[in-house]
């Protein structure tokens, strides 16, 4: 193992896999292909190359070859299914953007598969607590892959300017952080898993707190320093989706929610989350306070904003936030460009470093949504060991 570790880690080509080649897997592909363009000219060199697709429906397979044609890169080969796309041998990571539900047992065939394969796995890790659990410790059992996990929105440039502010310690100790996602509702998703939109049910998605908010109580525990202990929620279906019917059942994914999250250290975080909100200036508003300061980020405007107490208002200070690595900025303001160079520089330096956010994230920022859903549920406080207990 540690061999062909070695190999992987000195090699001068990285040949991706794309297994679920929907909108996000096209994303995917949009990314990698701006990504090999920048790096094959870095030094030293690197070759991207995606090399194989994988999805059982298609159409969107042919979508996925269609877009690496127009991108003007080599056909990648095309399986319908992605225990082929393993056998086959023809990459080295494999980027896993198939529909929620399905994530778990992909990340299980391909932590298994004799030949190792990095994993870079869009967000939630999986459904269910439990789920993200047994790829955990499936994942230890191999020290010649690494797992990175797509919660991605730490790369925005307003986001990633306030985390390193917070980290700085200009805020003092972080008390409280407060965030505010105001958005459209949930995207159509047209696949022949279970149901068609198969977003639309939490048995599909884990539940609108752990497929959308995860990103959210993720920034949380960043901003924090901290991990969760409890959680308090309330939330509902009230405007969305309450007319749609798939096989005779009505939607049942919530589209607005108020989520407090108590951390082991004493600070709180506060999510507003409402989905029928397209009529907003920012998608996301962040704010983090310590005990001598205060931050706010504010997307897409990529705006910061820092002051202190004794400055008051006239001592707040306005930041525009931009990355210059950034070479696409696609659906999420240039932060899956962003992942994927940190991906790629975890698996160029695997041994020396490890993924940015790991499975212990991935674990968690599921967790906290679990444990959201099942106080909206319950009507009550909801403690971090009991969802991990099971």
């Amino acid at each position: 193992m540690a061999t062909t570790t070695a190999t992987a880690a000195a090699a001068p080509e990285v040949r991706y896999g794309i297994v679920g080649v929907g909108m996000m897997g096209r994303e995917h592909l949009h990314n990698l292909a701006h990504l090999a363009g920048e790096v094959g000219r870095a030094e030293p060199p690197v070759r991207v190359r995606v090399t194989c697709l994988a999805d059982p429906h298609p159409e969107s397979l042919q979508l996925g070859h269609q877009l690496a044609a127009d991108l003007a890169l080599p056909a990648p080969q095309i399986f319908s299914g992605h225990g082929e796309l393993l056998d086959s041998g023809l990459c080295d990571a494999v980027v896993v953007s198939s529909p929620n539900m399905t994530h778990y047992q992909i990340l299980m065939d391909i932590i298994s598969h004799p030949k190792p394969h990095h994993i870079l796995v869009e967000k939630p890790l999986c459904t269910t607590v439990q789920d993200c659990q047994k790829v955990v410790e499936a994942a230890k059992q191999r020290s010649d892959i690494l797992v990175q996990v797509g919660l991605e929105y730490r790369y925005m440039p307003p986001v990633a300017k306030l985390i390193d502010t917070v980290k700085s310690g200009t805020l003092g100790q972080v008390r409280m952080v407060a965030i505010r996602e105001h958005r459209f509702p949930f995207l159509v998703k047209l696949q022949p898993y279970q149901v068609n939109n198969w977003n639309r049910f939490n048995c599909n998605s884990g539940g609108t707190l752990v497929e959308k908010c995860c990103h959210f109580f993720d920034l949380m525990r960043l901003f924090a320093a901290a991990n969760p202990v409890r959680v308090m929620a309330s939330g509902a279906i009230d405007v969305n989706h309450k007319d749609e019917v798939y096989d005779g059942k009505v939607p049942d994914i919530i589209d607005n929610a108020y989520v407090i999250v108590e951390f082991d250290n004493g600070s709180r975080g506060m999510l507003d989350l409402c989905m029928f909100a397209e009529g907003s200036r920012n998608e996301q508003e962040i704010s983090v306070v310590g005990d001598i300061g205060k931050g706010e980020a504010f997307v897409p405007e990529s705006i910061v904003r820092v002051g202190k107490r004794t400055g008051g208002r006239d001592g707040v200070v306005t930041i525009m936030a931009e990355d210059e690595r950034i070479k696409y900025q696609g659906l999420h303001h240039g932060s899956s460009y962003l992942e994927h160079l940190n991906f790629l520089s975890a698996i160029r330096l695997q041994g020396a470093s490890g993924p940015s956010v790991d499975l212990t994230d991935g674990l968690l920022s599921v967790a906290i949504g679990v444990a959201g859903q099942l106080s909206i549920e319950k009507g009550r406080f909801v403690t971090i060991e009991e969802v991990l207990a099971g």
